[in-house]
């Protein structure tokens, strides 16, 4: 959670200083890259705890609030970058915003396509786990009716 937070606020401080010297935003396109990630992961790491087995299980802990803080701080420094935007840099808030969600859902099509590629490797591995056992059990039956001749 500090490691998502700290990353946002490393972008946030690029992005601020590329608007306040006037220059345009691609230029400082990974670290606007990074707070989106940050804030995307921060938000994706309460979800997963709050659908988790064991925080229902055990009750809420004080990583929420923690994650309470965290999303606050990026809040905030979302509507000082809004008020920056609106008043130093040569593009709208609303470009800003439609970079931004190209960026979201760029990442977004880049987690789908690593599942893809995760579930097709785990089913070739499932494959190959069930015909090796098949091949052993087909040894084994071959081995036992061996045994069987032999008596």
């Amino acid at each position: 959670m500090l490691a998502e937070l700290a990353a946002f606020n490393a972008g946030f401080a690029v992005i601020k200083q590329t608007i306040l010297h006037g220059k345009d935003i691609t230029s400082a396109l990974g670290s606007l890259s990074n707070m989106v990630a940050a804030e995307e992961d921060l938000r994706a790491a309460g979800n997963r705890k709050k659908k988790s087995v064991w925080s229902k299980i055990a009750g809420k802990n004080t990583d929420d609030f923690e994650e309470f803080i965290s999303l606050h701080k990026i809040k905030e420094q979302r509507k000082e970058l809004e008020s920056m935007v609106r008043l130093y840099a040569t593009f709208s808030w609303d470009d800003y915003l439609a970079f931004e969600a190209r960026m979201r859902v760029k990442r977004k099509r880049e987690a789908e396509e690593r599942e893809k590629i995760i579930a097709k490797q785990k089913r070739y591995f499932g494959f190959g786990i069930a015909s090796l056992l098949s091949a052993l059990g087909f040894y084994l039956l071959f081995a036992f009716t061996s045994f069987l001749k032999e008596l």
